[in-house]
């Protein structure tokens, strides 16, 4: 049995960042990840009543409205939801907070930053990406210079943080290795063993919930894995059909095993077979 919560359920993820009392842990995760002239004093949650537009699509977003230090006033959109064309709907979620914005009669249209945060429990489809545990876009020209500086993404990619207790250096590192391990975890780890972090796994304790909030941990989980069994069932069998064309093609197995993750037995297996049905 598990000692804490899963933190890429919905559930999990609402009770470690979403709720008033954890404010703290929230701002202390964002402000590792923002600039210095970005670091949250204060933030506030939308009111998620008002997300009427794809509000199911919407339901493990955050919409948090921050102050900075300096007193500037931006947005973060918070998600760590797996879905199909996610680059896709990145772009289209972001809209919402630039939309909101709009102010009736007479507007100058200024708008204030918003940075758009995703936490992965998967990869990207293209190869390319798969090397990049985090990513920081914004909106460049051809020279590579920023054009507009008020609409960031920084997506991570938490497979591809592999980092272990001992090279742990930022507080940033520490973060990332208490998500990716929470569920795992059957004590705090010496490296984790400060306040911030003695607060976030006392949120996360199982033993913690009421019997209501158990139950419905409990559902969160079973929708989470059938939800991760089904995508990575869809990858396995996009992979075999990417296979299957590289190997009429005419590809070398190590080439095809390189472009698909498939081992390069498997390829040969798959080739053989191939060669009996024609």
């Amino acid at each position: 049995m598990a000692k804490y919560i899963n933190p890429y359920t919905d559930f999990g993820f609402k009770k470690l960042f979403g709720e008033e009392g954890n404010k703290d842990l929230l701002i202390d995760f964002l402000n590792q990840l923002l600039p210095p002239h970005h670091q949250i004093a204060e933030l506030n949650f939308r009111n998620p009543e008002n997300l009427a537009d794809l509000s199911a699509e919407r339901k493990a977003i955050f919409d948090i409205h921050c102050k900075a230090l300096s007193g500037e006033r931006f947005i973060v959109e918070m998600q760590k939801a797996k879905v199909k064309y996610f680059k896709d709907r990145s772009l289209f979620y972001i809209t919402f907070p630039i939309r909101d914005q709009a102010q009736q009669g007479d507007w100058n249209f200024r708008l204030e930053p918003i940075y758009f945060v995703a936490i992965l429990d998967f990869e990207y489809d293209e190869a390319e990406e798969r090397r990049k545990f985090r990513r920081d876009v914004a909106l460049k020209d051809q020279d590579g210079e920023v054009f507009f500086d008020k609409l960031h993404f920084k997506f991570l990619q938490m497979p591809l943080f592999n980092k272990r207790e001992n090279e742990l250096i930022t507080k940033f590192d520490k973060w990332c290795y208490f998500l990716k391990n929470l569920e795992s975890f059957d004590h705090v780890p010496k490296i984790l063993n400060e306040p911030i972090f003695q607060k976030a796994f006392g949120a996360a304790e199982l033993a913690s919930l009421t019997a209501q909030q158990r139950d419905n941990y409990e559902q969160s989980l079973i929708q989470y894995r059938d939800l991760k069994s089904a995508l990575e069932t869809a990858v396995e069998e996009s992979k075999l059909e990417i296979a299957k064309r590289m190997v009429l093609a005419g590809s070398d197995n190590s080439f095809i095993s390189q472009m698909t993750d498939l081992p390069t037995e498997y390829i040969e297996k798959l080739r053989t077979e191939l060669k009996k049905n024609n």
